[in-house]
């Protein structure tokens, strides 16, 4: 259709970490556009593992400036079924899950949603260190920022 516009595809690779979790921790993103990569990096000095991969998601796609087409790779599975498949329910429940009790990281899922919402994304899980080039970089990423580098 003519009147539909078209959207640019990006590709994000994201991690987070913590040592010890909880923690110091440390997230990372790389954007990748027409070929042109943006390195994105952040650290927290007390966090959990969960928070971080959260937050690098929602960094990356607050960093894009118009409706895109995505392909997030993460090797969170929190992460991709949290988005892909709970969320609907913890929005239903009023941000409950299936216990009753509050959503962990509920700011963070907040962000995520709102960050998503112009662009068409798919999630992609990717094993972590399972020699995936792309996933490797953004693990040494968020290392270094967890440990002040």
């Amino acid at each position: 259709m003519a009147s539909e516009e078209i959207r640019e595809r990006v590709e994000i690779w994201t991690d987070g970490g913590c040592k010890p979790n909880p923690g110091p921790g440390g997230w990372a993103a790389v954007l990748r556009f027409k070929g042109v990569e943006r390195e994105m990096s952040g650290s927290e000095p007390a966090t959990t593992n969960n928070r971080m991969e959260l937050t690098a998601a929602a960094e990356a796609l607050s960093a894009l400036k118009r409706p895109c087409q995505v392909v997030l790779h993460t090797d969170s599975e929190y992460l991709r079924n949290g988005i892909t498949r709970w969320h609907a329910g913890w929005v239903r429940k009023n941000w409950r899950n299936a216990a009753g009790d509050p959503v962990k990281n509920m700011d963070l899922w907040r962000r995520i949603l709102d960050a998503a919402k112009p662009h068409e994304i798919d999630w992609r899980w990717v094993k972590g260190h399972s020699g995936d080039a792309m996933n490797d970089r953004v693990d040494v990423l968020a290392t270094r920022a967890r440990d002040g580098g």
